[in-house]
């Protein structure tokens, strides 16, 4: 891990705490549907893997279904959603001391990166990345692998040098699927048995120990 160049990390429950903003269009898509969900806290599932895959494991929609409670998620998300988000408490040092480093940061999400380069933009971060590699608009490349093969072929990354965060199974997966090692974050939303049955190279608890980590890969 000495030869780490290329740091990736996830989004939503990585960089920043999406809770509010991303339940609450969950909230507003499902009630179109005539489904409606008072306590929040019960749509924390949707905050990671692609919000189809939710719609139709979690509340039985059809692919069609959910295509169109996408639409209406994003009809709140564009609006308000997106900025209901908080960046997590040390973040931005965290961020800056990779790049002291000379060490090329990219974010792979799952997020269409419309509103991931938006999101970036709004918190003052998106200076510290190389790249920001998401979905795309239409629904496409929303699995993980295939968005952090996007962003490997499209900066040309050697995987041997890479390393991923993420604090979901989807991020640990995906990252092997693709050769790559990865980090589990403990302070998102993967639960523990979720993270420890994903198998992740290394875990993290906190931000703290997610910089002491990544100092300690590099040395």
């Amino acid at each position: 891990m000495g030869k780490m160049k290329t740091i990736l990390f996830d989004l939503d429950g990585t960089l920043t705490d999406p809770k509010l903003g991303i339940t609450s269009g969950v909230q507003y898509a499902l009630s179109k549907f005539d489904i409606h969900v008072d306590n929040l806290d019960t749509l924390e599932p949707f905050i990671g893997p692609p919000l189809t895959e939710t719609f139709q494991e979690l509340y039985g929609l059809s692919e069609e279904q959910s295509q169109q409670g996408i639409a209406y998620y994003r009809e709140y998300f564009a609006d308000r959603g997106m900025y209901e988000n908080e960046l997590y408490p040390g973040m931005h040092e965290l961020l800056g001391g990779l790049k002291e480093r000379g060490v090329s940061v990219c974010m792979a999400t799952s997020k269409p990166t419309f509103f991931a380069e938006k999101i970036a933009d709004y918190f003052d971060i998106g200076r510290y990345f190389d790249f920001i590699g998401g979905s795309n608009l239409d629904n496409t490349r929303t699995d993980k692998a295939e968005v952090i093969q996007h962003v490997l072929e499209t900066q040309g990354i050697d995987p041997s040098e890479t390393i991923m965060i993420g604090d979901r199974k989807h991020d640990v997966i995906g990252a092997r699927k693709n050769g790559i090692p990865s980090i589990a974050v403990g302070y998102g939303y993967g639960r523990d048995e979720e993270l420890r049955l994903a198998e992740p190279a290394y875990r993290a608890a906190t931000v703290d120990e997610l910089a002491a980590l990544l100092r300690e890969l590099m040395e």
